[in-house]
């Protein structure tokens, strides 16, 4: 893509939208707090009916998606775009980032070198879901072919709480550096002392609705929207030595198309493409970034269309010579 302007230039133009309003981020988070809250609250309900059953299962499933607008708030205070001062979000953040097996330092760490190293061709892995080239295929053993199936498989993003998130941003960090990710081990551990408590005080079905099934939903469509936006038809893949942080952002990141409801529930992080171009733009303000900014309207786009599903979860490898992603050989 020839940019209207230069790099620097662009950057430049989205640094009023990362001036945060303190009233709209505290609304945000306040709100979403209490409706997560209240979600869960409404399925620890004991039904007395079959509607009792359903109540309790909407529930549970609503409190998902509001969990994962809170992660996306998450993600904006760990990126200094929401409430980048203040002590006691940070420390509420923390807890929640504890109980989601997302230790913040771990989390920080994987996410800042995600953001630096978008759609490089090697070395774009850690804190990402890992690509390969078709030539790169050819030379892997098939032990590596198998492990490379299952990190790109739907069932892994499917099972996001065990594979993603228990093991990934929790047993595996801890695991490679005890250390450095003490966090990560007390976070699981923490996850499977809660799990316990809840079953063996309150029931199976208290922790299913109240604790599993909120989280599981949360961590499925986050590990979806997060490989989706990176893993589309139109999605551009630069070679390492060529790579630049702009073209990554405009031509690697995807503006995935949703409707009012799922872009509250997803709290804009459809508009990724303008996230990545400056994560310091608060949630809020990314809509009003892509209007304002020409460049930013030329988006690479997806949705969340059952045909366009279908369609990322096809590409598997980046073939150099048709610039282009596409799935196994046959």
């Amino acid at each position: 893509m020839e940019n209207a302007r230069t790099d620097k230039a662009l950057i430049d133009a989205t640094r009023p939208f990362i001036a945060e309003r303190t009233a709209t981020s505290w609304w945000a988070f306040s709100s979403t707090l209490v409706l997560m809250c209240a979600a869960v609250a409404l399925a620890t309900r004991t039904p007395h009916s079959p509607a009792g059953w359903a109540l309790r299962a909407l529930a549970s499933s609503v409190g998902g998606l509001i969990t994962v607008r809170f992660f996306i708030l998450y993600h904006d205070h760990f990126h200094s775009a929401l409430l980048r001062n203040s002590l006691v979000a940070r420390g509420i953040f923390w807890v929640y980032g504890m109980l989601i097996m997302t230790s913040p330092p771990v989390w920080k760490e994987t996410h800042n070198y995600h953001h630096a190293n978008t759609a490089k061709l090697i070395g774009s892995h850690i804190g990402s879901y890992m690509m390969v080239t078709t030539a790169m295929w050819e030379q892997m053993k098939p032990s590596e072919r198998f492990l490379y199936k299952v990190i790109r498989h739907p069932l892994t993003i499917v099972f996001a709480y065990f594979t993603l998130f228990m093991y990934g941003m929790g047993v595996s960090p801890f695991l490679r550096a005890p250390k450095k990710h003490w966090a990560c081990g007390v976070a699981v551990l923490l996850n499977w002392a809660l799990t316990a408590l809840v079953i063996v005080k309150l029931g199976f079905a208290m922790w299913f609705f109240a604790m599993f099934l909120p989280l599981a939903i949360s961590m499925a469509a986050g590990g979806y929207l997060f490989y989706a936006q990176h893993n589309f038809p139109d999605v551009h893949v630069q070679p390492r030595q060529k790579w630049s942080y702009t073209r990554a952002a405009l031509e690697s990141s995807s503006y995935m198309v949703m409707g009012p409801v799922m872009r509250f529930f997803c709290g804009n992080i459809g508009y990724h493409h303008v996230h990545h171009l400056n994560s310091m733009i608060p949630f809020y303000r990314l809509p009003e970034a892509m209007a304002a900014i020409p460049e930013l309207q030329e988006a690479r786009t997806t949705s969340l269309a059952p045909g366009d599903v279908v369609a990322c979860f096809r590409l598997k490898l980046w073939d150099i010579e048709q610039n282009k992603m596409v799935g196994y050989p046959s």
